[in-house]
């Protein structure tokens, strides 16, 4: 029960649930800054079928981030490649902790086979 809740509240943070105006509100940004942003590739909110954007969490979220480098100094060109190589490190971070696992496993099963296969050779 406890993973399904987790579950809903992960899937529901990426789900567009807020109109550009709504969003707007939030974010404490203008209409136009939000369309800007979408057309520079900064982001993109979800759409209706009827093409309706749809802003959720994660959107808010990313906007805060790119207000953040807005007021640092950076070009919108520059938050693009910012945004990107932080979604990369990201990524890799969670690659990394998946390796480590997956080794400590390994590792884990190599030292308990051990003892069978020493047994098995002197039989």
């Amino acid at each position: 029960m406890e993973d399904a809740l987790t579950e809903e509240i992960t899937g529901r943070s990426g789900r567009g649930v807020y109109s550009i105006s709504v969003a707007a509100e939030l974010s404490g940004l203008g209409l136009q800054t939000l369309r800007l942003y979408e057309k520079r590739g900064l982001l993109t909110p979800a759409r209706t079928s009827g093409g309706t954007r749809r802003y959720s969490d994660d959107d808010l979220e990313r906007l805060q981030r790119i207000t953040e480098l807005v007021a640092d100094g950076v070009n919108v060109a520059g938050i693009g490649q910012i945004l990107d190589l932080e979604a990369r490190n990201t990524q890799l971070e969670s690659d990394n902790s998946q390796l480590k696992s997956d080794n400590a496993r390994l590792t884990s099963a190599h030292r308990a086979d051990r003892p069978r296969a020493r047994a098995r050779e002197h039989t």
